[in-house]
């Protein structure tokens, strides 16, 4: 990890503000999901991306029954339908 030297105080309800500077470089608009992770003695934050159930790729999704499924994946669930057809 890289440290950008910008040093936030936590406020009495527990917040941290993001500078503007790296909401900007990460294309974090308010009201932006963001996920926390942790990482050893680290807390991550990392701006929330829907992602497909089964490889985790964001792009070219599709929802199944309340699920986001990209189309490699869907692709390859009717390939094996039809495998187990024959």
């Amino acid at each position: 990890m890289k440290s950008t030297g910008i040093i936030r105080k936590v406020d009495e309800l527990g917040r941290v503000v993001i500078p503007i500077e790296i909401r900007n470089k990460f294309e974090i608009a308010e009201k932006d999901p963001i996920e926390i992770y942790v990482e050893g003695s680290s807390i991550v934050l990392k701006k929330f991306e829907q992602n497909c159930i089964f490889c985790g790729s964001t792009k070219d999704l599709v929802e199944y029954k309340d699920k986001l499924i990209c189309s490699k994946c869907a692709d390859n669930l009717m390939k094996l339908k039809e495998e187990k057809k024959n």
